[in-house]
């Protein structure tokens, strides 16, 4: 197929999914409890500030890996998950272009529940594909996203960083987008990351990190704090390298003493022990179940572990494997 011809099939599916997504979204109302809440799980969400400007963000939000979705009834779950941590005070949605479809699936989402100026939007640049000019990348980003400003655009997984990064300072200068990151989510990228960190006027970085992958401590979050950059933290449930570490628990029982903490379950207890990081500004689990929404903003209100907690927490958590 010619390119052109291979062009204008693109649009027009793109097209056919967005009519897609307003169909379900109008076709499916949210469950009434979702919107008249009585006592909320997670009062008073604790706040980190972005080092370069002082602007404050609550320290846990929402990755979209898994919003690429066309079904009404799958696109209803995530549209009530993004409903009720709104609701809930959170800001954060991480997303990105290789995501699938989670930018435009989000960007409806927001539109419909006209909540765009409630929400601080990150998405990253692509990885593979057609997409190689920067103008061109950043404009689909606007254009899926449905917004003229996006509040953080990532360079994702390093790529590209030299031939993006000043199409994305010259947008920030334009006001276009607010903050400039970069990311990983793979230890062999950590060498290519500071390198950013020392070289690029970078607002974020967004780093893997969990109780089970520590590495991203020994040396990327002390750059980061140096540098006055900010620190999203992907996969706090574990990824890749460690599994997901909420099924490898299965039924196993909390430490009694997390309960010093205010952790009733495990995934209040791993963010927990994520977001106490001093240089970390937020943490964006995935889900698309209210459930564990709620469940996750828990983690970022009340007491956080300081350094002696945390070392216990990772002594116990080293015990489980020995």
């Amino acid at each position: 197929m010619p390119a052109k011809d291979r062009s204008l099939k693109n649009r027009s599916s793109r097209r056919d999914f967005l009519c897609g997504c307003a169909a379900a979204v109008a076709a499916t109302a949210l469950p009434a409890p979702l919107l008249a809440s009585g006592k909320d799980p997670a009062a008073a969400l604790l706040t980190r500030a972005i080092p370069s400007t002082g602007e404050r963000l609550p320290i846990v939000g929402l990755g979209t890996n898994a919003y690429s979705v066309t079904d009404p009834a799958e696109i209803a779950k995530r549209q009530a998950v993004v409903a009720r941590m709104v609701e809930l005070g959170a800001r954060v949605i991480d997303t990105a272009h290789a995501y699938g479809d989670s930018e435009l699936v989000v960007g409806r989402i927001l539109q419909e529940l006209q909540a765009r100026d409630r929400v601080f939007l990150a998405t990253k640049t692509p990885i593979q594909g057609e997409l190689t000019d920067p103008a061109q990348i950043v404009a689909e980003a606007f254009r899926r996203l449905g917004t003229d400003t996006i509040d953080l655009l990532q360079i994702h997984n390093m790529h590209g960083t030299a031939e993006l990064m000043p199409a994305l300072r010259r947008l920030k200068d334009e006001r276009r987008i607010r903050y400039i990151g970069a990311t990983t989510s793979r230890d062999e990228q950590y060498p290519d990351l500071l390198a950013a960190l020392r070289t690029h006027p970078l607002d974020f970085i967004q780093v893997d990190y969990s109780i089970d992958n520590r590495n991203a401590a020994t040396a990327l979050l002390p750059a980061a704090a140096d540098k006055g950059v900010a620190v999203l933290v992907n996969m706090p449930f574990g990824g890749r390298r460690d599994g997901n570490l909420l099924r490898k628990l299965g039924d196993r029982s909390l430490p009694a003493w997390a309960g010093e903490l205010g952790a009733n379950t495990w995934a209040e207890f791993l963010l927990k022990y994520v977001v106490s990081h001093p240089a970390v500004t937020c943490a964006i689990p995935g889900t698309t179940s209210v459930t564990n929404v709620e469940t996750n903003l828990r983690a970022a209100s009340g007491a956080l572990p300081d350094e002696a907690m945390r070392a216990r927490m990772e002594a116990y958590w080293d015990s489980l494997a020995a």
